[in-house]
């Protein structure tokens, strides 16, 4: 046997052993808190690719409305640009307006955000708690009456 292993107290590995873990802690720790910030930076770089092809995409709706007015022109063999574009605005009017009418039904059959289930919940074990108090109670009266004394005994 090695020499040293037995030279050792048992306060001596017991202070060794919790050295080492307290180590290992830490160092899962510093594991955990640079593999989050690996994932943090790639979430933040994908977030931003994402709010950039978002705006790339505003602008191709711009692009496009401009084009669509442009064609209602030409289809209408129109000299002046106002009324395809006129068109255009109007088209865009009414889609608004009907996306806005499914909204509001939406948010009229829609109940306030109430946790139903877990206020039905909690009054079941409300309920649950006041039977067991009758209960103790109950017990408690019992076993804090004196038995009944027999006069003929």
């Amino acid at each position: 046997m090695n020499g040293r292993r037995a030279d050792k107290s048992l306060g001596e590995i017991v202070e060794e052993v919790s050295e080492k873990a307290s180590l290992l802690v830490r160092k899962e720790i510093e594991l955990a808190k640079a593999e989050l910030m690996e994932k943090v930076s790639k979430l933040g770089v994908g977030a931003a690719v994402a709010g950039a092809a978002g705006v790339f995409l505003l602008f191709a709706v711009f692009i496009f409305l401009f084009a669509l007015g442009f064609f209602i022109n030409d289809l209408l063999d129109h000299d002046n640009g106002w009324l395809g574009f006129l068109i255009v605005f109007v088209l865009l009017v009414i889609l608004a307006a009907v996306a806005g009418l499914v909204a509001y039904r939406f948010f009229k059959k829609a109940s306030p955000p109430v946790p139903e289930m877990a206020i039905e919940e909690a009054k079941l074990t409300k309920a649950q708690f006041d039977h067991q108090k009758i209960e103790r109670d109950q017990l408690g009266r019992s076993l804090d009456r004196p038995e009944p004394v027999e006069k003929g005994s």
